[in-house]
């Protein structure tokens, strides 16, 4: 983990739309002008799901909501082995404590930022390659 930092479980949700939006323009780097521009379109969307989840973890963590019940990090045990199992192994990192800011962000926030950042330029790839082939068709 960067910086020996334990990812809560919005931490972790939150990779997914970013291998999502990855997958997704590798795979337009080898489409087809409209293919490409969806796949673009696609990962755009994916990277604002990836925004929209660091926006509510921002969220979490400035106590404006509260967080899902995975997020509470504290033992959840149906039996006393399993408590017993949760005690002696270390507790998951909670998702409303900020654990690393840099410039007044938390890492949740610059995450927002990037998959933002990252939506923009999918769109605008998208946008290139259907203009593109608009201009090729004439």
């Amino acid at each position: 983990h960067l910086g020996g930092l334990e990812p809560c479980q919005l931490c972790i949700w939150q990779r997914w739309p970013h291998v999502a939006t990855a997958l997704l323009a590798v795979i337009a780097l080898g489409l087809p002008g409209p293919a490409a521009a969806l796949a673009m379109g696609l990962a755009g969307a994916a990277a604002l799901a990836g925004a929209g989840l660091a926006g509510f973890h921002v969220g979490v963590e400035q106590h404006w909501w509260a967080g899902l019940a995975a997020c509470e990090g504290g033992p959840s045990a149906k039996t006393v082995a399993e408590l017993r199992e949760r005690l002696l192994n270390a507790a998951p990192a909670r998702c409303d404590e900020v654990a690393w800011s840099f410039l007044g962000l938390s890492m949740a926030a610059w995450n927002g930022l990037l998959s933002l950042a990252l939506a923009g330029l999918a769109a605008g790839a998208a946008g290139r390659t259907i203009r593109a082939g608009r201009s090729e068709a004439v």
